[in-house]
């Protein structure tokens, strides 16, 4: 039986891209039996829709975000979980695989990555290659607290006191505090009877746990998607009863959390006849990403980050490299990061970069490391709502 995934998006204009409208998403139900965020999450659909045009904060999220959710990823795994607060099946999808150990690693050397792709990691992975996302969080079960990248590690400079340390560390710990204090009681720690006690709430993943294989790593690697993974429940799957107290604690962390997505700086990179360059680096100095962050297609750009000064350079082959100074205010008070064009000019020169085309891909990147679908079918549309068909999985 083929079986599709659901994507619900939210806004203003929920089928159409708008420059300068950041893309967020929220993913759900990847471990079948992991069911608190299934629900939060369609009760969040519930709440946002609801409180358009009545709620100030719903209607300015809706008007400044195009807002994707997909309420479940693992939907074979969910309908074989049993009701079992910590040992209920359904973890793994229909072929016994882990989806959160399935994604490409930038840590793993390519010969050791798990072989084939399962269909529902497959499609995640296209639907990231067909939307320019910025911000996201993956929500789980069975412990309370907000993790953040990396989850993996290959022994080089970015293991750092047991933390497997990214170049956007401190924006990962700024997001996942946020969603920590803004929740009715993460931040005082997990209280589960099975899992240990997290300062503020949160933690590295790798410091946790090694997790080779993650959703959230390969989101930020190479899809330049800043992701965190949030486990909401000492229960995976616990009783209705628990429900409502388990939306009232996270209604708020899930809406700040978002607000975050206008974080940084946002734009597009222009050509000297001031057409949007796709493929251009858009780099932060003191920043070395395993992959560097590039324009869109549309030649946009978005880096999330805390409000200071920072330096960006631009390069585009055929064109001057651009340095500038930007002093970043903190844009979800304004529900607005910085907008800032960059403007290249043409050189006569060769410029050493990478060709625009050039992918990063595993190979590239493995070794110590020093420095540092189908498209969417829509179903109904209204001024706020798009269903669309996020990518038809074969042979599920």
């Amino acid at each position: 039986m083929r079986r599709d995934l659901w994507v619900l998006i939210l806004g203003r204009q929920p089928t159409e891209r708008t420059i300068g409208t950041p893309n967020f998403k929220y993913v759900g139900n990847m471990h079948g039996n992991e069911v608190v965020g299934r629900v939060l999450l369609l009760q969040l659909i519930d709440y946002l829709l609801r409180g358009y045009g009545s709620d100030p904060l719903v209607t300015r999220l809706l008007a400044t975000t195009r807002v994707h959710i997909l309420p479940s990823m693992n939907p074979d795994g969910f309908e074989s979980s049993g009701r079992d607060c910590m040992f209920s099946p359904g973890r793994f999808n229909k072929n016994s695989v882990d989806l959160n150990r399935n994604f490409p690693d930038a840590f793993s050397r390519p010969e050791g990555e798990g072989g084939e792709r399962e269909a529902e990691v497959r499609a995640v992975m296209d639907w990231l290659a067909s939307e320019s996302f910025v911000l996201s969080a993956n929500l789980h079960g069975g412990a309370v607290v907000a993790s953040y990248p990396y989850d993996n590690s290959n022994g080089g400079s970015e293991l750092q006191k047991g933390n497997s340390v990214s170049p956007d560390d401190d924006v990962f710990v700024h997001l996942a505090k946020t969603y920590s204090f803004t929740h009715g009681s993460m931040r005082k720690g997990d209280s589960c009877f099975d899992s240990q006690d997290f300062p503020d709430g949160i933690t590295n993943g790798y410091k946790w746990y090694q997790l080779p294989g993650g959703m959230q790593d390969y989101n930020y690697v190479w899809s330049q998607c800043l992701e965190i993974t949030l486990e909401l429940s000492c229960c995976k799957f616990p009783p209705e009863k628990d429900l409502p107290g388990l939306w009232n604690l996270n209604r708020p962390a899930l809406l700040a959390y978002m607000q975050q997505v206008h974080l940084g700086v946002k734009g597009q990179v222009l050509d000297w006849d001031g057409q949007p360059v796709q493929n251009a680096v858009v780099e932060v100095e003191g920043r070395r990403n395993l992959c560097p962050f590039r324009t869109d297609r549309h030649g946009e750009y978005y880096r999330l980050l805390l409000p200071g000064n920072y330096t960006f350079k631009v390069t585009f082959p055929g064109h001057h490299q651009l340095t500038e100074t930007l002093s970043v205010p903190y844009g979800p008070d304004s529900s607005s990061a910085l907008t800032h064009n960059f403007l290249l000019q043409r050189s006569t020169s060769s410029i050493p970069s990478l060709p625009p085309t050039t992918p990063c891909n595993t190979s590239q990147l493995w070794g110590p490391l020093e420095g540092y679908a189908r498209a969417p079918r829509p179903l109904w549309t209204a001024l706020l709502l798009a269903l669309t068909s996020l990518y038809l999985l074969p042979g599920l």
